[in-house]
């Protein structure tokens, strides 16, 4: 195993209060034998009541080992890419590999190529560059500056064969990165994040494997939901930011997942053509569900969420009082990828039938 494979564990890095233990799955009190909670999840660390998920998140196998070159490209030296940005004559197997953001990362990552990543643009949030669920090597990337307004002269020094990203930061950008090595943007709308994975994979000259991988999960989300017996729960999704409070529907990125493993959702949550709608203090009725997901964005969503959810008129929801609201990682829910989908359903796993014990 190469020396900059993952760590066992990483700590998550959504802004949690000085002084946070472990994330723990552990049982209370045993209950007694009548009680359905018998054999539920009970979780230990909390924000303002809430259950805090993923604060220590195996990443070893979050990268696979590499995946093979589509057998129609062996013996190719190139392959034609259309995509959002134009057409890109593309080595058939990329060996060095420059990316833009982290939705190409997570890309790169799910088809076992991260290690011959060369440079990566920066989120600059958390206290980890990159993505903590990606795994600790992959926040030792070189850095090519920020995603938003990435050092095209930095990139150059890496000498890559292939440049890949989700959408240009600005319009001239396209051109200067095609002039150093074959730049492919797959698009940056996280409701096609699917599509956008199998183009990511087709640009890295796997698209027999990016379609494999995506089968693979969509079958692993449906077995997860009967496990869990995901169509007896109806869950909410709602997002903090620094300063805005956001229900989340089931076009947004988790509430896809979501789908995909079966979870319904609250009616109210149902949007109709939009991905997420704000709701003020007057509304905090339309969080309500069998359990709430609260996905905190960054130090400054958590002290908003902490703010929210030590008020009243939180704690009067039936979730709350119950113990089932869970404060979920907003890179993780909020991504766009194939290895934070899998996060999530992991999340799903542990929580979706659990108490904040």
């Amino acid at each position: 195993m190469s020396l900059r494979r993952f760590s066992t564990v990483r700590r998550a890095s959504i802004g949690l209060v000085a002084g946070v233990a472990a994330f723990a799955l552990a049982g209370c009190s045993q209950p007694a034998d009548d009680d359905p909670a018998s054999s539920i999840v009970r979780t230990t660390t909390k924000i303002a009541g809430a259950a805090v998920v993923g604060i220590e998140r195996d990443t070893t196998t979050a990268c696979p080992e590499p995946a093979p070159v589509d057998p129609e490209l062996s013996g190719s030296t190139t392959h034609r890419v259309v995509h959002t940005t134009g057409t890109s004559e593309v080595p058939a197997d990329p060996q060095r590999i420059v990316v833009l953001d982290s939705a190409a990362l997570d890309a790169v990552c799910a088809l076992g190529l991260w290690e011959r990543v060369v440079g990566a643009a920066t989120s600059g949030d958390g206290d980890s560059p990159q993505p903590g669920y990606l795994g600790t090597g992959i926040s030792e990337l070189p850095s090519v500056g920020p995603a938003g307004a990435p050092d095209v002269a930095r990139i150059a020094q890496a000498a890559p064969d292939v440049i890949l990203g989700s959408s240009p930061a600005t319009g001239a950008l396209y051109g200067e990165l095609s002039s150093i090595a074959p730049t492919v943007f797959v698009g940056s709308d996280p409701v096609y994040w699917k599509t956008q994975f199998l183009l990511a994979g087709n640009a890295l000259g796997r698209a027999d494997a990016a379609a494999a991988a995506l089968e693979r999960y969509q079958a692993d989300a449906k077995q997860l939901g009967i496990d869990i017996d995901a169509a007896q729960t109806q869950a909410s999704v709602v997002r903090f930011g620094a300063d805005s409070l956001e229900v989340e529907g089931p076009a947004a990125f988790a509430g896809q997942v979501l789908t995909d493993a079966g979870v319904r959702r609250p009616a109210y949550q149902n949007l109709d053509g939009a991905v997420t709608e704000s709701i003020d203090d007057a509304e905090l009725d339309r969080a309500e569900g069998d359990l709430i997901y609260a996905v905190l964005v960054g130090k400054d969503g958590t002290e908003h969420a902490e703010e929210v959810m030590s008020g009243q008129a939180w704690e009067d929801l039936g979730a709350a009082a119950d113990s089932r609201v869970f404060a979920v990682e907003g890179e993780v829910w909020n991504g766009n990828g194939l290895v934070a989908a899998r996060a999530v359903l992991t999340d799903l796993r542990n929580t979706l039938n659990g108490y904040a014990g």
